[in-house]
């Protein structure tokens, strides 16, 4: 079985990460993916920059795209606004999130007239009735919950407000999906839940990323990649690691793999064509 896939990118900040951008789409946008998301930054500090990105994306490539969208530093007309926005140029896939909080700040706090939660935020952009809603999951206890079953709970309060897929943050063995697949479906949570799968560009910065998150690293894993790294062969260890973690997760149902590129194409290109994903398009022939 040939997954369907999906990819992650972040808007460019400068020249040089426009070119790596367009770099990555070009090389793979020819796989096919169901979608692409374009992130935004924390605090809303990309508010701008994602949405020229996906618009720009959505005008030149034909590819769906799904621009994210957070509760942070606006006020509900003012977050709607973005949205209609989107939708006028044709982008009516959101990825609807709280969002971190801007740096340096304790933790999220809403805007006075912002919505409180991305619940409150589902409910609103399902009301507009222009849009096809993605959230996020965490199959591992997310750092503001209270416990794991606070994060099952307020995933179904997100299906249950409108959203029609979840996405789940990374995560490194693929038991970590499983239990939370079977929790999800025992709390009576019937929607798609999209595994979340990071290629492990810089295991330095995976680590980083891993602690502010919570997602767990075993340290069998942990020395695979510190002895690969030593020998440098720290890319192949990646790709074998993340082609396994989509084939164990395959072997039980999964069917669809979303794909955090860091704007860092080859890698996340090696694991699609690992899993029987061949390019089949260009650019010209998506658009």
């Amino acid at each position: 079985m040939i997954p369907e896939i999906s990819f992650e990118f972040f808007p460019p900040q400068n020249i040089e990460a426009t070119f790596r951008l367009h770099e990555a789409v070009q090389s793979l946008a020819p796989l096919g993916p169901r979608f692409v998301s374009v992130t935004y930054g924390a605090g809303g500090t990309t508010r701008a920059l994602t949405r020229d990105a996906a618009h720009a994306l959505h005008r030149t490539t034909g590819l769906r795209v799904a621009a994210h969208l957070t509760c942070v530093n606006a006020s509900r007309e003012e977050t709607l606004e973005i949205a209609r926005d989107y939708a006028k140029a044709g982008v009516t896939d959101i990825v609807a999130l709280r969002g971190d909080a801007p740096k340096g700040a304790d933790g999220f706090t809403p805007h006075p007239e912002g919505f409180a939660s991305s619940v409150e935020l589902i409910k609103a952009l399902k009301a507009e009735g222009s849009f096809h809603l993605r959230v996020g999951a965490y199959p591992e206890q997310h750092p503001d919950a209270a416990n794991a079953q606070a994060d099952i709970d307020f995933l179904k309060a997100k299906f249950d407000a409108g959203a029609d897929e979840a996405i789940t943050q990374f995560f490194f063995e693929a038991d970590t999906f499983l239990r939370f697949r079977d929790k999800c479906a025992k709390a009576g949570i019937d929607g798609m839940i999209t595994p979340g799968i990071l290629p492990v560009e810089n295991w330095t910065a995976a680590r980083r990323f891993a602690g502010l998150c919570g997602a767990h690293i075993s340290d069998e894993l942990a020395l695979g990649f510190d002895a690969a790294s030593r020998d440098g062969r720290e890319e192949l260890f990646a790709l074998a690691h993340a082609t396994e973690l989509c084939d164990d997760l395959q072997s039980e149902g999964v069917e669809r793999f979303h794909f955090y590129t860091l704007n860092r194409p080859e890698l996340t290109r090696d694991i699609c064509v690992a899993l029987g994903v061949t390019p089949s398009l260009s650019l010209q022939d998506v658009a």
